[in-house]
């Protein structure tokens, strides 16, 4: 049944830890708005120039990684993808929600995010939608 559980909960709990802990230090959630944006380690590059990567980078990169095996759960046609489908939309309008109305979420990280999860509703929906076509066709003859 975890294979329900769309795995783009798992950055918007990181990000939601990131947000809660830093806000509850010294310099509040702007202080942890900035912990997402300082570097963490530079890249040094062949050009010469660093590439630096911060927290918020970071959580952006898992995220796509984890849309990626999103998209592919998406495409199953398992009655658990329903579920997922579910707890997909429901992680959409919670963070939709988190966006709108909290202070630390209020960024272009979490705005991402919010995008990546809501391209996960939209894909679920989408390949639901056109492989039941596809079954009332078959079954049509045609």
């Amino acid at each position: 049944m975890l294979i329900a559980i769309p795995l783009l909960f798992i950055p918007v709990v990181i990000y939601a830890i990131v947000i809660g802990f830093g806000g509850l230090g010294s310099g509040g959630i702007a202080a942890a708005e900035q912990a997402l944006r300082d570097p963490l380690f530079t890249v040094p590059m062949v050009s010469g120039s660093g590439w630096t990567v911060g927290t918020g980078d970071l959580i952006l990169f898992l995220s796509l990684i984890l849309l990626f095996f999103e998209l592919l759960k998406s495409t199953s046609s398992q009655k658990v993808a329903i579920i997922n489908h579910a707890l997909s939309m429901i992680l959409f309008v919670f963070c939709l929600v988190a966006f709108l109305l909290f202070k630390g979420f209020a960024t272009s990280t979490f705005f991402l995010i919010l995008t990546m999860v809501m391209l996960d509703v939209l894909a679920g929906f989408i390949v639901t939608i056109i492989s039941a076509r596809k079954d009332l066709d078959f079954a049509g003859g045609g």
